[in-house]
């Protein structure tokens, strides 16, 4: 009974030398019925490491508890931000794609929308859109796969290329001013035939137009007046006989300013 009882201490001794991480070599075991001065290096040795331990925190336990409780709760938030960030990703995905095939598609009919609108409004040349700038280098679109998605937006820009009648084929930037007006005009209209707008304003438009030129530009705007109107300022006699509405400023003779309206068809 006293072996076992002295091993039952010594292994006591062990176990808790070695929580406390206490150097078990440099303790000796003293026997049972030791006196009390063999039992001194262990007393000091674990006064020791209570001094280094330092003050206990009685509330360890509730405080690891919340970390603990806190960290599930941002593991969670991470989790859900990441599954988040997926199905976004998805959703961008597929929204560039289909803008990107809907540019391809409304981009293929403004541009033959065009070339017709260039002919009437200027009596004949041609023209034509093409982008550039794009990923490829050009930005031309493929003539084999002419509804093949590109990434729209991304670089890219749309050129003009013209030929009025009787010249040669050139960029915008090289016409007259009449001529850019009416290329510009012939591009607004393509656009509101493809994809029509309630009503448009033009301001001036027609400020550099010659007389057969303003007489074709009305007629453009008669052709779509079904679908958009058109709010014109303008000081264009050609223009105006085009009108429905009118209002203008006019001065009295009290030389006063005053606004004027009339409608056409109430006089004709």
């Amino acid at each position: 009974m006293e072996a076992q009882r002295a091993g039952d201490r010594q292994d006591a001794i062990y176990e808790r030398a070695a929580a406390d991480d206490i150097d078990v070599e440099a303790l000796d075991v003293p026997a049972e019925g030791a006196p009390a001065e063999e039992l001194q290096p262990e007393i000091d040795a674990l006064r020791a490491k209570i001094l280094r331990m330092g003050a206990v925190n009685q509330l360890a336990l509730e405080e690891y508890e919340e970390a603990a409780e806190r960290h599930r709760f941002l593991s969670e938030q991470v989790a859900d931000l990441r599954e988040a960030e997926g199905s976004l990703m998805e959703l961008i995905t597929a929204l560039e794609g289909a803008m990107s095939q809907r540019f391809i598609t409304t981009f293929h009919a403004v541009a033959a929308e065009f070339e017709q609108s260039f002919v009437r409004l200027f009596g004949g040349g041609s023209a034509k859109l093409q982008l550039t700038g794009g990923p490829s280098g050009n930005g031309h679109l493929p003539e084999d796969e002419p509804d093949a998605p590109t990434p729209a937006g991304r670089g890219q820009g749309v050129e003009i290329i013209v030929r009025p009648p009787g010249k040669k084929q050139q960029s915008i930037s090289l016409l007259s001013g009449g001529e850019r007006t009416l290329t510009a005009a012939a591009l607004l209209f393509a656009i509101l035939k493809v994809n029509p707008s309630p009503f448009c304003i033009l301001d001036e438009t027609d400020a550099a137009l010659d007389e057969s030129n303003v007489g074709r530009f009305r007629e453009a705007l008669a052709a779509l007046s079904d679908q958009t109107q058109f709010i014109l300022i303008t000081h264009n006699r050609g223009t105006i006989e085009a009108a429905d509405t009118l209002y203008g400023v006019t001065m009295g003779d009290d030389g006063a300013s005053k606004t004027i309206s009339l409608r056409v068809e109430e006089y004709v």
